[in-house]
């Protein structure tokens, strides 16, 4: 199969559309069950380089939670806390293998934004993988294969129409990329640039201390960057991205979309949210969302009178700005990383908010004495790895 016909392209008004090599070779990937749409497999293909690359990095299976063509969550196979277990609704699944472990994280650190989404996982998806998927509300999933079990699973969703992608891991994109806008062709040599190491040996603060497992969370930073829109920056904790901020014009306005999500993630660890009382049936995005507003600016939506009956079985107490503040004092060593220069050294201020101790980012802005200056008065680590990583 060279080619896959779609229903139509990015809207319902735009066809007709495909997927196709142009050499005329076979496509990489097989469709398992479903039909997946034109944002499905750009959301796929992101998705699979990005997993694939942190596979590579890390040594660990990965996953990726996608949502318009950039990620809403990105992690690791590490094992999770009994609270990471509680906030990300997986605790009466028992023990999960690293893979379910690793979406279990991608998809639990910012679920407003991952309803709805396309998962890529790295290894094989094995059944208790499967499991986690089938129970949430997902568009599809792509994998370099699936067990049988897991297969079987996979199709129960969505009535039998739940789109499955199997792509071939040894598949190697041609080195020169060419893509279409207003009837122009552009072209560009592939981002082939790999995140190791080497990359992270430019510490330019007065503290140098860089330990490997905050190494290993900075690489998760810049390939989770790497196939995010523009501009964007990532906060990274314990192996996972805890918050994204994707497509802002302005930098700081980044650093400030993804410091919410950070400190959101952070703020649903605290007992206070964690032993809210829900009411019997009420559905797992319907706690999401009365979670984020509980926890965020228009509380009174989810407590006022008439409201908190139908979402909780007791009304909660206002959980206090001062509370959130000292909650949010507790998170410490999390990782920043920026696809391009800081300009400014208002991110680093923000970072320090949300518990950055260690940066990573380009470097070459005319201002970058006064960003490390801001970064040593906190005595953090900041890394200028000379590269940048726009996504487009």
């Amino acid at each position: 199969m060279n080619e896959f016909e779609l229903k139509y392209g990015c809207n319902p008004n735009q066809k007709p559309a495909k997927i196709f090599m142009e050499d005329g070779s076979e496509l990489p990937i097989e469709v398992l069950n479903g039909r997946p749409g034109y944002i499905n497999f750009l959301d796929a293909f992101n998705g699979w380089q990005l997993v694939k690359e942190l596979k590579e990095a890390t040594g660990l299976p990965a996953a990726t939670s996608f949502k318009h063509v950039s990620p809403a969550g990105a992690a690791i196979g590490r094992p999770l806390s009994d609270t990471l277990k509680k906030i990300y609704w997986v605790d009466d699944l028992g023990e999960l293998s690293p893979l379910a472990s690793a979406y279990a994280r991608a998809r639990g650190a910012d679920r407003m934004s991952s309803f709805g989404d396309f998962i890529a996982l790295s290894d094989e998806c094995d059944e208790c993988t499967a499991k986690l998927i089938k129970r949430e509300v997902s568009d599809g999933v792509i994998a370099p294969g699936y067990t049988k079990e897991a297969l079987e699973i996979l199709k129960q969703k969505k009535k039998g129409n739940y789109n499955v992608i199997k792509i071939d891991p040894s598949y190697t994109p041609a080195p020169i990329e060419h893509k279409q806008v207003y009837g122009v062709t552009f072209e560009q040599g592939r981002n082939e640039i790999k995140i190791e190491d080497s990359l992270l040996e430019n510490v330019v603060t007065k503290n140098k201390d860089l330990p490997q497992a905050i190494k290993d969370d900075m690489k998760i930073a810049l390939i989770t960057l790497k196939y995010t829109q523009s501009n964007s920056v990532c906060y990274v904790k314990d192996g996972q991205a805890i918050g994204i901020g994707a497509g802002q014009q302005s930098r700081v306005h980044c650093t400030r979309l993804a410091g919410s999500k950070a400190d959101n993630w952070m703020l649903r660890q605290c007992p206070k949210v964690m032993n809210l009382q829900f009411v019997d049936g009420l559905g797992r995005a319907d706690r999401d969302n009365a979670i984020d507003n509980y926890i965020g600016e228009e509380y009174m939506d989810v407590l006022s009178e008439g409201a908190w009956q139908k979402i909780f079985k007791v009304k909660p107490e206002v959980f206090t700005k001062e509370e959130k503040v000292e909650w949010l004092s507790k998170m410490d060593n999390a990782v920043l990383g920026s696809d391009a220069f800081f300009p400014f050294s208002d991110n680093v201020e923000r970072a320090k908010k949300s518990g950055v101790k260690y940066i990573v980012q380009p470097g070459g802005s005319v201002r970058d004495d006064l960003v490390i200056e801001c970064a040593d008065k906190y005595n953090m680590v900041m890394v200028c790895n000379q590269v940048r990583l726009f996504h487009h």
